[in-house]
C-alpha cells in the first residue's frame, strides 16, 4: 500500500498571528508573532513537525518589559524577531506609541533574552527608535548585527526609506559603529520586515514590501558582503498573492526562513483570508511554504512562481507529533486563566481581575469604557474560525446607567459590538447592544430591555462569516434573540481604517462613576462551528481550533 506524504495545511496559525519569525533549535520549532495592544506581548507557538502547533507562551509578561497604557489601537508590539545563539534566545521587538497620523512614528526597539524559551525573559535593552521591524543577525564570525526599516518623516521623501544595518555589541549591550542603509526596496515600495541569512558565502536579505494589505509581498535579495550592494532575485518577489483575487491565501508577505534538520527550507509568512473578497475578520494569519534552492543559489517556492499554496508537503524524516492539548471546560473554577485569554494594554492583576474573591467565578472590577486606550477591564480571546459561538453568564447588580458588564465582540476601540447589562432609573436592570462602528457609538435597541432585578443573565453571540447575532437567557430559560443581525465585517483590518489585529470575543465591565463596581462571570465557552462552502477548506492545526465547548449547541450553561 502506497504511503501518501504528510501535508501541511495552511494557515498553520489561524486567527490574528501575523509577522511570523520562525526558528529551529534542535528538534523544536518556534514561531513568534506580533500581538500589538494585547497583553502579554509576543505569542510563541511550538511544533516538532511543522504540521502540529501549540500556543506555548508569551514573552513580555510584566510592566518592566512592556508598558502599553495609552498606546493607540494597533500600536504596541510590532514584528518580533526570534533567534538563538550563544546559549540564549534573543527576542527583538518594537513598541509603537504613535503611528496613525503622518508624518511621525514613535517606535522604540528593544531586545530581551532568556536561556529557556518559556523564560524567565530579561528586562529589555533599548536599541534605537529610527524605525520599526527590527531583527538580529548572528554572523558566523561571532559578530551580531541589527537591522530595521528607517522611517523618513520628510514630505518629499519615501516614508519607508530603506533597511538600516548596525553592529550590536553584547558586552556593552549597545549598538556600535556606523549605520548604513543597505537596501531601499523595489518599485513595490514600503520596504520593511528585514531578516538576514547566510548560505554558501551569500548574505540573503528577506524583506516585506507593498504594505501589509492586498499588495503585500516578500522580496529576496543577496550580496557577498553584509552591507551590500544587494542584487534582487530574478522576478524580485519570493512570494505575493497580488493580482490573484481568487486565491484563498491573500495578503501573502512578511516572512522568515527556517532550515530543517535534514536540509529542507520553509518560509513562514503572513496571509489573510477574506470572508467576502475584502474583509479578513480573522486578521492576518501565519502560513508555511516549502522552498528549494536552485543551482544558481537562489531560493524559490517549491511549487514555482510566487503564489502561496494552501497545502504544502511536510518535511522529510519528521514524524507527525500532535500535542496533547489542555482541556478546559470554560468554567472559572481554577486559579489560572486559560492561556488563550489576553487583556488590553495592561497586565492582568488582582486589583481588577480575580479568580479567588468568589470561588467558581471570574470577577472583573469596573474600569473605563470600551473606547479607552488606558485601563479597560476586559479579557478576550482570538476568534480562530469563520463560524464561532461564545457564551457566558454574568451576575451583576448595577446601580447606575454608568455601570455596565457583559459580552463583547471586539476589534479595537473604534469597532466592536457589546451586549451589556446595565441599570435604568425607571426600568431597573436592562439589556442593550452598544455598536461602535468607525469610532461612533450608539445603542441599537430603541428602548432598553428590562430583565429581572436579580439573578444571572446568560449571554451569547454567534458569528458566521460576516453575520453576528446576540442572544440572552434568564436562569433556567431558553435562549432569545436580542437585536438585529449585525455586520461582523466591522471586526476586520479592512473595515474603516487601517488596523493590524483581528476579531476577539470576551468579557468586560465598566464603572464610569469611578466606584469600580464588580461583575462576576461563571464561565466563558468558545466553540468553533462546522463551516460550509469555501471557508470550510482551511484545516489548520493550532490548538485554539480544538478548544471546543463541552456543551451541546443550544444547551444552557447556568449553575
Amino acid at each position: 500500500m502506497q504511503q501518501h506524504p504528510a501535508t501541511i495545511h495552511n494557515p498553520v496559525l489561524r486567527g490574528f498571528n501575523p509577522d511570523p519569525s520562525i526558528l529551529r533549535v534542535g528538534d523544536d520549532y518556534y514561531i513568534a508573532t506580533s500581538t500589538f495592544e494585547w497583553f502579554p506581548g509576543v505569542q510563541i507557538h511550538h511544533s516538532r513537525d511543522l504540521q502540529n502547533w501549540r500556543l506555548l507562551t508569551r514573552v513580555l509578561d510584566r510592566p518592566s518589559q512592556l508598558d502599553m497604557v495609552g498606546n493607540p489601537d494597533s500600536g504596541g508590539i510590532w514584528a518580533p524577531c526570534l533567534t538563538f545563539a550563544d546559549g540564549l534566545f534573543h527576542l527583538i521587538y518594537t513598541d509603537v506609541k504613535y503611528w496613525k497620523r503622518e508624518p511621525y512614528k514613535i517606535a522604540y526597539n528593544y531586545m530581551v533574552t532568556a536561556a529557556q524559551i518559556t523564560g524567565p525573559w530579561s528586562d529589555p535593552v533599548f536599541l534605537n527608535s529610527s524605525g520599526f521591524d527590527p531583527s538580529l543577525f548572528h554572523d558566523d564570525d561571532g559578530r551580531k548585527w541589527l537591522l530595521n526599516m528607517v522611517w523618513d518623516h520628510r514630505k518629499r521623501n519615501n516614508r519607508f526609506a530603506g533597511i538600516l544595518l548596525q553592529e550590536y555589541c553584547m558586552e556593552s549591550r549597545s549598538l556600535v559603529g556606523p549605520i548604513k542603509n543597505i537596501f531601499t526596496g523595489t518599485d513595490r515600495a514600503l520596504v520593511e520586515g528585514p531578516h538576514l541569512y547566510k548560505r554558501n558565502g551569500w548574505y540573503y536579505l528577506l524583506t516585506a514590501e507593498g504594505g501589509t494589505e492586498y499588495q503585500h509581498a516578500a522580496t529576496l535579495a543577496r550580496s557577498r558582503t553584509i552591507d551590500g550592494p544587494y542584487e534582487l532575485l530574478p522576478g524580485k518577489h519570493l512570494l505575493s498573492s497580488w493580482g490573484h483575487p481568487k486565491l484563498e491565501l491573500q495578503k501573502a508577505g512578511h516572512g522568515s526562513l527556517v532550515e530543517t534538520q535534514h536540509g529542507e527550507w520553509y518560509l513562514a509568512h503572513l496571509c489573510g483570508r477574506p470572508i467576502d473578497g475584502k474583509h479578513c475578520t480573522l486578521g492576518r494569519e501565519t502560513a508555511l511554504q516549502k522552498c528549494v534552492w536552485g543551482d544558481d543559489d537562489w531560493l524559490r517556492l517549491e511549487q514555482g512562481g510566487m503564489l502561496p499554496a494552501l497545502e504544502v508537503s511536510a518535511p522529510r524524516g519528521l514524524d507527525p507529533v500532535p500535542f496533547e492539548l489542555p482541556d478546559w471546560n470554560g468554567r472559572f473554577d481554577t486559579q489560572k486563566l486559560d492561556i488563550h485569554f489576553q487583556s488590553l494594554r495592561r497586565p492582568i492583576t488582582e486589583d481588577w481581575l480575580s479568580l479567588g474573591e468568589r470561588p467558581g467565578f471570574l470577577r472583573l472590577q469596573g474600569g473605563e469604557p470600551t473606547v479607552s486606550t488606558f485601563r479597560q477591564s476586559l479579557i478576550a480571546r482570538r476568534v480562530q474560525a469563520f463560524d464561532i459561538r461564545a457564551e457566558t453568564s454574568v451576575d451583576f447588580q448595577p446601580q447606575s446607567f454608568q455601570q455596565m458588564a457583559g459580552l463583547i465582540a471586539y476589534y479595537d476601540t473604534e469597532n466592536h459590538y457589546y451586549l451589556r447589562l446595565s441599570h435604568d432609573e425607571h426600568l431597573g436592570r436592562t439589556l442593550n447592544i452598544i455598536a461602535t462602528d468607525s469610532a461612533e457609538s450608539r445603542e441599537l435597541l430603541e428602548n432598553d430591555l428590562p430583565v429581572p432585578a436579580t439573578g444571572e443573565i446568560g449571554m451569547r453571540l454567534t458569528l458566521k462569516g460576516a453575520h453576528l447575532q446576540f442572544e440572552y437567557a434568564l436562569p433556567n430559560d431558553e435562549w432569545l434573540v436580542i437585536g438585529p443581525e449585525l455586520n461582523g465585517a466591522i471586526l476586520s483590518d479592512d473595515h474603516s481604517h487601517l488596523g493590524f489585529t483581528g476579531a476577539f470575543v470576551g468579557l468586560c465591565c465598566q464603572d464610569l462613576t469611578g466606584r469600580r463596581l464588580h461583575a462576576d462571570f461563571s464561565h466563558f465557552v468558545y466553540s468553533e462551528l462546522p463551516s460550509s462552502g469555501p471557508r470550510a477548506s482551511a484545516k489548520g492545526a493550532v490548538e485554539g481550533e480544538q478548544c471546543q465547548s463541552a456543551l451541546s449547541v443550544g444547551e444552557n450553561c447556568f449553575p
